[in-house]
């Protein structure tokens, strides 16, 4: 059940990879039926006789922009206390047992808010693609966070098993039981290193109500571009070591 090395390495490449063909829908390109799964979905609403199409239309928006304000919670929080230098590292890592900031509520902080922003963005997606991605996406990221957990397990041994019965993995508890264990996050260099979820927090919130949806792709895509900027400039684990020493 658990990733690969080479899955694992690729991970960035696979869900950008899964999300583009969402998007696309190349089983569509005959048919031209591409109306965003937002629209869809209040026209639905609205055939039904649950609720007039422009009130769908703003609450199905609303429910997209609130996943992606959730998207950016966990990410710049998570991303924060962890460091990017771990975030984007090409391999497992298993340093000292990291109890601070989100991890003493949720295991998977990072992928919680990666799940919040696919969900968000599918709903610019047409109905089969999101309904494509929906499935995709948390099938690889269980594989991520099994493999994860099966690598961690073999590294830490026991604290860490201790960690996993006191932690629950993807639902946060409201109150932790572990003392913090003292991680200075930081905020400004995790919030420029999370840049995409916030350009997806920012389409939806700011340029959804003109019902453009090629509008609010640019703006992910521009924050997407300027995410790997900022990745490409990110310190190695060496330098982050070095910096917090």
């Amino acid at each position: 059940m658990g990733a690969t090395r080479i899955e694992f390495r690729l991970r960035t490449a696979i869900m950008l990879s899964i999300i583009v063909l969402g998007f696309l829908s190349p089983w569509l390109w005959e048919t031209g039926d591409r109306i965003p799964l937002y629209a869809w979905l209040a026209l639905t609403l609205n055939r039904l006789g649950l609720i007039s199409f422009g009130a769908a239309a703003p609450l199905t928006i609303g429910l997209a922009t609130l996943f992606a304000a959730i998207a950016v919670i966990f990410r710049i929080w998570g991303t924060a206390y962890l460091g990017p230098a771990i975030v984007q590292h090409g391999q497992m890592r298993a340093g000292a047992l990291l109890v601070g900031g989100p991890y003493r509520y949720v295991r998977n902080p990072l992928y919680i808010g990666l799940w919040s922003m696919t969900v968000a963005l599918v709903f610019l997606m047409p109905l089969t693609g999101a309904l494509f991605v929906l499935i995709a996406v948390p099938f690889f990221l269980m594989r991520l966070i099994c493999g994860e957990e099966a690598f961690l397990t073999g590294q830490l041994g026991e604290p860490y098993q201790e960690y996993l019965r006191a932690v629950p993995r993807l639902l946060p508890r409201l109150r932790s039981t572990l003392p913090p264990s003292g991680v200075k996050p930081h905020w400004l260099r995790a919030a420029l290193f999370e840049i995409t979820p916030i350009g997806v927090f920012s389409a939806l919130a700011f340029f959804s109500w003109s019902y453009n949806s090629r509008l609010m792709a640019k703006v992910i895509l521009i924050s997407f571009g300027l995410s790997l900027l900022m990745r490409a400039f990110a310190p190695s684990e060496t330098q982050a070591t070095e910096a917090a020493s």
